[in-house]
């Protein structure tokens, strides 16, 4: 059996040039009391802000670094609030947000 080396060896590049972040739920509570103005304590949101809460880690994910990158312009408070995020603050906010029922 033959295997060959290019596709372990472009795996094993990918996963050390991604960082990755252990989500800490309890921070991304804690985190949260910034968001809580417009998405309310349950994250569920009001006839302005989205529900939040439910969602997915990817998609909460997407959207902040889309808020960081100006590519989603919708809320030009949401832009402000994403930019003061690190990595590990959004993926903390995303597994918080994520074990709360829609």
């Amino acid at each position: 059996m033959k295997i060959s080396l290019v596709p372990v060896l472009l795996s094993a590049c990918v996963l050390i040039g991604a960082p990755t972040y252990a989500a800490d739920v309890a921070a991304g509570k804690a985190k949260a009391d910034d968001c809580v103005d417009c998405h309310g304590d349950d994250g569920t949101g009001d006839d302005e802000s989205p529900n939040i809460a439910g969602m997915s880690v990817e998609k909460f994910t997407k959207a902040m670094k889309e808020y960081q990158a100006g590519t989603r312009t919708k809320s030009p408070k949401m832009i402000k609030m994403a930019k003061k995020l690190s990595d590990a603050d959004i993926a903390n906010l995303a597994a918080y947000f994520a074990t709360l029922k829609k």
